[in-house]
């Protein structure tokens, strides 16, 4: 099948996928997250689907930025999750060129993600399909 918007009817797959990204316990709250954000139109939830049964491998959520100080916008990746034994077979390369495609048609700047540094392998991934570090990241837990 390939890649596809997200349906509301995803969020058991896409809750395993973020389980594999040590984010458990959204069980509560995905099916109305993911409801909100196909819904957002600076949001795009999008999900890889196999098979003629529909088994989701891998989902990517990609956030559009307006940008005060550039005529472009930003495109953010906040999260990218393939299936553990579904690595390594290009699933993700396409789903990335895909958002970058997506972001160039919107205009922007440029496409940035968001990647703990205890993700190595991630990492990896970004620096082969063209992504360079940018330090510094701040953050201010409110929760």
């Amino acid at each position: 099948m390939g890649i596809r918007t997200a349906k509301n009817s995803d969020w058991t797959a896409i809750s395993h996928l973020l389980d594999q990204l040590e984010y458990p316990d959204t069980v509560s709250f995905l099916e109305e997250k993911i409801k909100k954000m196909t819904a957002h139109p600076d949001e795009r939830l999008l999900v890889y689907e196999e098979g003629t049964e529909g088994r989701i491998l891998a989902f990517i959520s990609l956030h559009f930025i307006p940008q005060i100080a550039l005529e472009g916008d930003f495109a953010r990746i906040s999260y990218f999750a393939v299936e553990d034994t579904a690595r390594n077979h290009g699933i993700g390369r396409e789903m990335e060129e895909y958002c970058t495609q997506l972001a160039r048609e919107r205009g922007c700047h440029l496409i940035e993600v968001h990647c703990h540094t205890r993700r190595r392998k991630a990492h990896d991934f970004y620096f082969r399909q063209g992504y360079t570090e940018s330090p510094k990241y701040l953050i201010k837990k409110l929760k």
